[in-house]
């Protein structure tokens, strides 16, 4: 069995006797060594440290000390340090897994450090005082694994060394399958299938389910879904840059809305823009984009409480789109797309005329024709001209129709 090695990254300066009986559970699982990087304020001396914060200072520092420095910015200097030292590890792999125990100071520099560095794939794992809430701003659209430390990580208890045990056994259990991954890779068959990131919502699930099950019956693809509830788009969007997504189809852009009228699944400004520069072939459609996600109806904005509003569940709220809130969507997507496209020929943008979603098709609660009129011809006229080819198709979004023949859309722009 190959031996694997998890680096616990943490701050000794006030963690040191955790960090150390963290590292040691790390390496009585056998067939794992551990190293443990320094990310404190300040230096200490121990001979349990491997990389001490000195020398992570002095090799990545620029010259530059913790001296002074005020604590927002200690973590922000530190955090830089050691991304250079984490990515040169992982470049000549010398570690297979990261861990790090602390509280929010150290949580927010280690998923820092995890998200910037490392892919998706690679063993992470944050045991913090902080996982038991909102962790959204810590993972993003990455694969840390958090775990709650109950107590705090401030001496050592029952409490505390159970948590951390489970934790080390845990990325170290996780190390030794990435190693024996990296050295017994796929067969030459799996490796060989063209990888398709396609976005979903509950209220697109059906067409994506058609669009998936007919790409699945006849091509060699391997299908990733995306749930675009904001972290979703995002992770789409990492894969695509790490080169680990052969082709997108992006049904459902629903993260825009959000992002222009401060709904709670808002994807960020750069939605849209990866699979544009790949150049890889990239369908895009309209699903969910006649709404913004809300948490419960009492969390609304005031000035949001009259308008056209949907429980989808208890802990979801739905607000249809405005005519001028669609026309900001159509615009943001050929903004979008004429200015990242690489290859625009490789670009598509479908428009479902029947319904953008489950509850916009006639008769449904967010029927409205208007606000689908000002979108589609905010598209129509947006991308005139671009090379980016517009197809226009009078059925809906979930109508198996239109999904087979948005796949089949697909399939030609890859090849198949």
């Amino acid at each position: 069995m190959p031996t694997a090695t998890v680096l616990v990254l943490g701050t000794c300066d006030t963690k040191l006797q955790e960090l150390l009986f963290l590292k040691d559970q790390i390496r009585r699982q056998g067939s794992v060594e551990a190293i443990l990087l320094d990310v404190g304020r300040d230096h200490v001396e121990h001979h349990g440290v491997d990389i001490s914060q000195a020398q992570l200072v002095e090799d990545h520092g620029g010259g530059k000390t913790t001296t002074n420095l005020p604590r927002g910015e200690v973590v922000k200097f530190m955090a830089e340090c050691a991304s250079h030292a984490v990515k040169q590890l992982f470049e000549k792999a010398e570690i297979h897994g990261i861990i790090s125990a602390g509280g929010s100071g150290a949580t927010s520099l280690a998923a820092e450090v995890m998200r910037n560095v490392l892919p998706i794939g690679f063993p992470k794992m944050i045991v913090s005082t902080v996982a038991s809430g909102d962790t959204g701003p810590i993972v993003g659209e990455t694969d840390i694994a958090m775990m709650y430390s109950v107590v705090d990580v401030a001496g050592l208890n029952q409490v505390l060394r159970d948590v951390l045990s489970n934790a080390g056994a845990a990325v170290g259990a996780a190390a030794l399958v990435y190693i024996s991954r990296k050295e017994k890779p796929e067969g030459s068959s799996i490796r060989s299938r063209k990888r398709v990131g396609i976005t979903m919502f509950g209220v697109t699930t059906p067409g994506v389910d058609a669009i998936r099950s007919h790409l699945e019956s006849r091509y060699d693809v391997e299908i990733f879904v995306f749930h675009a509830t904001g972290h979703g788009g995002k992770a789409m969007e990492r894969l695509v840059r790490q080169g680990m997504l052969d082709a997108v189809l992006d049904l459902t852009t629903t993260e825009i809305c959000d992002l222009h009228t401060g709904g709670v699944m808002g994807a960020g400004p750069d939605r849209l823009e990866a699979a544009a520069e790949a150049g890889i072939p990239n369908v895009i459609s309209l699903g969910a984009t006649d709404m913004t996600n809300f948490g419960p109806k009492d969390t609304i904005p005031e000035k949001f409480q009259s308008r056209n509003l949907y429980q989808h569940n208890p802990v979801v709220t739905l607000m249809r789109s405005s005519e001028e809130e669609s026309r900001q969507v159509g615009q943001f997507i050929c903004a979008k797309l004429k200015s990242h496209a690489k290859k625009p020929e490789m670009v598509q943008v479908w428009l479902p005329l029947g319904g953008v979603s489950m509850i916009s098709t006639p008769g449904g609660p967010f029927t409205d024709e208007r606000a689908d009129s000002v979108l589609f011809s905010t598209l129509r006229e947006g991308l005139a001209g671009s090379g980016i080819e517009l197809v226009e198709d009078e059925r809906d979004i979930n109508d198996k129709g239109f999904a087979h023949d948005i796949a089949e859309a697909l399939a030609r722009l890859m090849g198949l």
